[in-house]
């Protein structure tokens, strides 16, 4: 653009009307230009781009149609191929869509140091909590399960189903062991939960909330399922429990059986060797008082 050059020129003392002739461009243009320098197209474009990033930096696995849907939650709707042509100009892609180096896809770096060291044991209730995602297809589509598991007793304290694989469903399995235990009178302040190097558990939305329960985090090595065999163990019972049962035909009725199976079967029903041959809840209950006393 001229304008800003117009602009320049008439600070140095040279009349608008001689640069607009010698540029030959109107002046009345530049003067509305002069009172509005940005205009509404471009500031929608700016707002535009800050929603596609800030979705892009919580989430940095998802493609330029995730961020379409996250920006427009934000009030920032705009159609599919002008989210492509920004996300293209400022190289904001999957960070699955396109090869980092020699080997393929580069981990996320972590946003927390291994606190646990694969020792998947705990003195008392809410001191190490394990976390992790695993998915399953319907008819309909992919469903995703966060669970937290408390290493003390092998209860899942809370959990969260979603559709959609984002920082969110961590988020909100997080919320809801911490609502469960502070329901049951405990503190979980200081307690760890460690994971593994997802980018739904690199979030800034998660950090933030265990800064906000005064919860530390931990994380595993890259591509070592054993830095979270804990959780694994039980997403293959689940597997074998539920999910691998039958076909399913809506998301709904995955979840319900979900959540059945993981209060009724393996919270009161299941007994576990690790834990004396008592299910999660009755450890719990007889554990506790006891070790509650001996502290």
């Amino acid at each position: 653009m001229m304008y800003p050059l117009v602009r320049e020129l008439a600070a140095d003392g040279i009349p608008v009307a001689v640069t607009c002739r010698v540029l030959n461009i109107a002046r009345q243009p530049y003067y509305r230009w002069l009172a509005n320098p940005v205009t509404v197209a471009e500031l929608t474009s700016a707002y535009r781009a800050n929603a596609l990033f800030d979705a892009h930096r919580d989430d940095p696995e998802f493609g330029y149609r995730f961020l379409l849907d996250e920006a427009a939650d934000a009030g920032q709707a705009m159609a599919a191929r002008t989210a492509w042509k920004i996300c293209s100009q400022q190289g904001w892609w999957s960070a699955f869509g396109k090869k980092r180096g020699r080997n393929g896809k580069k981990a996320g770096p972590p946003v927390h140091d291994d606190l646990v060291q694969r020792n998947f044991t705990a003195t008392g209730p809410n001191r190490l909590w394990l976390a992790d995602i695993t998915e399953h297809r319907t008819r309909e589509g992919k469903l995703y399960l966060c669970a937290i598991k408390d290493a003390y007793s092998n209860r899942i304290v809370g959990y969260s189903i979603n559709s959609r694989m984002k920082s969110r469903i961590a988020v909100a399995a997080l919320d809801n062991a911490v609502a469960r235990r502070n329901a049951e009178g405990a503190d979980v302040a200081g307690c760890v939960l460690h994971t593994d190097r997802g980018s739904q558990f690199r979030s800034r939305k998660l950090v933030h909330q265990l800064n906000r329960h005064h919860m530390t985090g931990s994380m595993g090595r890259v591509g070592a399922a054993g830095d979270n065999a804990a959780m694994e163990s039980f997403f293959s019972l689940l597997q074998k429990n539920v999910l691998n049962r039958r076909t399913w035909e809506t998301r709904e009725d995955l979840r319900i059986a979900i959540v059945t199976w993981i209060e009724r079967t393996y919270h009161r029903r299941r007994r576990q060797d690790a834990l004396g041959r008592l299910t999660p809840v009755e450890y719990e209950l007889i554990m506790t008082p006891t070790a509650s006393q001996a502290a």
